[in-house]
């Protein structure tokens, strides 16, 4: 006996994508836009945070050489300046044994502002003030940062 065939449907051929579909994007930017939203926050105060240290940090390294120009001149520098480059002063000059600091050392704050320094210091104990007038570029407002007590 002869089976008779069966007659199958040919099956249509599938063209494979080779591309994303529009969701798979959609759903990519979606996560994109919630991670970003999470870590823009977390890094948005570390460049301002970063100044303030290395603004901390010189302010500390000027009180040092201020200090190390005391010891030897026993009296305070007239300015910053006198620590890279010998007084004019003949009295000053005799006494001087610098440098104290880096002849490339920049006497300004991570703002560009100039360091002020007051020989008669009134708001530290070291006997002169050396500080930044902060972010903001204004002298005596809360964000100055100087060699007096936090």
């Amino acid at each position: 006996m002869n089976r008779p065939s069966i007659i199958r449907p040919k099956r249509s051929v599938r063209r494979q994508s080779s591309g994303f579909t529009l969701i798979e994007v959609l759903l990519v930017l979606v996560i994109l836009v919630i991670l970003g939203s999470i870590a823009v926050p977390m890094f948005s105060g570390v460049g301002a945070r970063a100044d303030k240290q290395a603004a901390q940090v010189q302010v500390d390294l000027l009180e040092s050489a201020i200090t190390m120009y005391h010891a030897g001149a026993r009296q305070y520098p007239n300015s910053l300046e006198d620590l890279i480059t010998q007084p004019s002063d003949p009295k000053m000059a005799a006494k001087w044994d610098g440098p104290y600091l880096p002849a490339n050392k920049s006497l300004e704050d991570p703002w560009t502002n100039p360091y002020k320094y007051n020989a008669k210091g009134t708001k530290s104990g070291a006997g002169f003030d050396v500080w930044s007038m902060g972010p903001d570029g204004q002298d005596g407002s809360d964000d100055d940062l100087g060699n007096w007590p936090k």
